[in-house]
């Protein structure tokens, strides 16, 4: 499970996107986008929970999984506009939306820029700012001499929590092989937006419905930075889930779908 099975592409800003579908074709959409150094099988843990009802349309952002890798350095900006091009290209005017890590700093953007294509936003594991910018120039330097090999181990300790580790070594393995299958320059394309980003005060701009939900052990993206993005968006609901790091879809899947679900499914009610 490196990749994203029966994938299609879509040229959208000049770069082929990688994309499936699950759920029935006359589903609402629900646009689910990527943490770094994954693609879209890191949702092979959710998507049966979602796809009963609601068409899950998955995607791997520029750089990583199948689709297409130009020079970076990205930024989030850029990367919202890659999720907005792909429903263009799709002709899908308006999504449920859910992201993890960097996959909810582009669900940032979406609400606070293009709020007309979105319905919910589900922002998971995620912040809208990461200092400090030594951290990253540290990373990029391992990925440039050793590869993502030189990174793999460090980043399997900051996903999940330790007791994880030892009791689910099958999924430990899933999630090790995806990190390895990505690409160098995608990584630090993308690692540099999420470097570069300042996303606090787009956040006020914000009116969609939208869920934070955080990991109660995340050291990525901590509770203290889903509380920043709970506070600055207005009317917006947060959920902990306990015993998760920073992949809490796949360290609590029950409780991370379940909690997704009542929400999307409680905006989704409401819509005409």
């Amino acid at each position: 499970m490196t990749q994203m099975h029966d994938a299609q592409t879509a040229k959208v800003n000049g770069v082929d996107i990688a994309y499936r579908f699950d759920g029935p074709k006359d589903g609402r959409v629900l646009l689910v986008a990527n943490s770094l150094m994954a693609n879209g099988s890191m949702w092979d843990w959710n998507v049966p929970a979602l796809a009963d009802r609601y068409r899950v349309l998955r995607y791997d952002k520029r750089g990583h999984g199948q689709s297409g890798v130009i020079p970076g350095p990205y930024t989030i900006a850029q990367l919202a506009d890659d999720a907005v091009g792909l429903l263009d290209a799709l002709g899908i005017a308006k999504v449920h939306f859910m992201g993890l890590s960097i996959g909810g700093m582009i669900g940032q953007q979406l609400g606070a820029r293009y709020p007309e294509r979105v319905y919910s936003l589900s922002l998971c594991n995620t912040a809208s700012e990461m200092p400090p910018r030594s951290l990253w120039q540290e990373r990029f330097d391992i990925a440039s001499t050793q590869g993502i090999a030189g990174l793999v181990d460090g980043t399997i300790k900051r996903w999940f929590t330790a007791p994880f580790i030892e009791r689910s070594p099958d999924d430990i393995e899933k999630v090790r092989q995806m990190i390895l299958a990505t690409n160098v320059d995608g990584y630090m394309g993308c690692g540099s937006a999420v470097r570069d980003m300042a996303q606090s005060t787009m956040l006020l701009k914000i009116k969609t419905p939208t869920l934070v939900l955080s990991g109660e052990h995340d050291p990525a993206c901590t509770v203290d930075q889903g509380t920043v993005l709970h506070r600055l968006i207005d009317g917006s609901k947060m959920v902990v889930l306990k015993d998760a790091a920073h992949l809490s879809n796949i360290e609590q899947p029950a409780a991370f779908n379940r909690t997704v679900r009542e929400f999307i499914d409680s905006v989704d009610s409401q819509l005409k």
